[in-house]
């Protein structure tokens, strides 16, 4: 099974020099190839990943600079480029901005690659054209290397190696019959239909005031100054803690998920439909877009995709299945008699049944997890059924009007 190991490298000055301008030949490679795949789209033509090969090997013979780089390295940027376009479109590939993109370069070939131990908290690699790197042994490699992806993240450089582990996904989870379903929310990450609330802050108080400062700072600085770039530096520095918080929170959280249940169900959100902006156009203003961009903001704080693909990954160590059903009215169905109404959640905590006869509380994310959790697999209807039994209301109901909406 493959899996990544990253370490923090420790480069020296002509090292980092060497792998800022590897990054920069990758960058303009990835943007020459993406405007001449455009092109050639319009004019209702393909381009794949073959001929800009060809053609990158005779632009060597013209511009040095991109003899700097490993040519593997540049034709696993080509390779790179040609995934995303048959994934998700030409047009819709982004260009590397030299300011915004992060230098990323991946070494594909292992025959190339040779890694030793120096100590118990020291490593080494030896990378092509760059030679022998150090890095802070953190974890054993634990595995065959097959590539090596270097790339720098807030100041820092890192090296992250795509290894086989020799291990197998069971065929049968080890606590067979048990299942979990999960409520992923903005007041809590991820609330199961056990009654467990995993959640944490990731970025502290004084975090966060002093990255508002830094983008006052970063808003009245002059554009292509040495003071933006310093500011921009510390911004990245801020996050970059946020972010490995986050990755670390959604990692144990998976890991304890999936290694007590043989299923788990998620709810299918469109996270980036629900985290698009409100703010309209000119001639279509949105509305509450203030609230809207405070909604976005704690949707992506709470890392609910992170936390999907983590599951996804933790799971074909432990043989768990990782469903995911329609959410809809998940929230407001009692998950025991099955009555579907606006009015059953009293409020983000609070759900009371409103049904005759039924009169159910619980806390509304564990509520909503049972519901998910009884889904199993199999979608949730838009007439409250969960196909064991009939709702007593087909549809919620308008508090304004009592009637179903049209």
């Amino acid at each position: 099974m493959l899996s990544g190991r990253r370490y923090r490298l420790e480069l020296t000055s002509e090292q980092a020099e060497m792998c800022e301008e590897f990054g920069n030949v990758c960058r303009s490679v990835w943007n020459t190839g993406l405007h001449q795949r455009r092109e050639y789209r319009r004019r209702g033509a393909w381009m794949n990943y073959v001929p800009q090969a060809a053609e990158l090997a005779d632009a060597k013979k013209e511009h040095a600079w991109l003899k700097a780089a490993p040519s593997h390295v540049l034709q696993q940027t080509l390779r790179d480029l040609d995934k995303a376009c048959r994934d998700h479109g030409t047009f819709k590939v982004r260009w590397r901005s030299k300011v915004r993109w992060s230098p990323s370069f991946r070494f594909p070939d292992a025959k190339q690659i040779s890694v030793e131990r120096l100590g118990r908290k020291w490593g080494r690699a030896k990378l092509p054209k760059v030679g022998w790197v150090r890095f802070r042994w953190s974890r054993p490699l634990g595995g065959e290397i097959r590539s090596a992806t270097v790339s720098k993240k807030s100041g820092h450089w890192f090296v992250s190696f795509l290894v086989d582990d020799q291990a197998v996904t069971p065929e049968r989870h080890a606590m067979p019959g048990t299942a979990v379903g999960i409520d992923r929310g903005v007041k809590t990450a991820a609330v199961t239909s056990d009654g467990d609330f995993h959640d944490r802050e990731f970025i502290t108080a004084g975090e966060a005031g002093r990255y508002r400062r830094l983008q006052q700072q970063f808003a009245r600085a002059k554009k292509g100054s040495a003071n933006r770039s310093k500011t921009r530096a510390a911004m990245n520095r801020i996050m970059g803690r946020v972010t490995d918080r986050r990755a670390d929170f959604c990692a144990q959280t998976a890991s304890r998920i999936v290694a007590k249940n043989a299923l788990v169900v998620l709810e299918d959100l469109r996270i980036k439909n629900m985290s698009a902006s409100a703010s309209g156009t000119i001639e279509a203003p949105g509305s509450r877009v203030a609230q809207k961009r405070g909604l976005n903001r704690a949707i992506l704080d709470k890392g609910w995709h992170r936390l999907e693909l983590a599951l996804v990954g933790a799971a074909r160590y432990t043989g768990t299945t990782v469903v995911k059903v329609n959410a809809a009215y998940t929230s407001q169905r009692c998950s025991a008699c099955g009555f579907a109404c606006e009015e059953n959640r009293e409020s983000q905590s609070v759900f009371v049944c409103k049904a005759e006869g039924c009169g159910y509380t619980a806390h509304a994310d564990v509520n909503a997890a049972v519901n998910i959790k009884h889904a199993g697999g199999q979608p949730v209807s838009a007439c409250g059924d969960l196909g064991a039994s009939r709702s007593a209301k087909q549809e919620p109901v308008s508090r304004a009007t009592g009637r179903t909406p049209s």
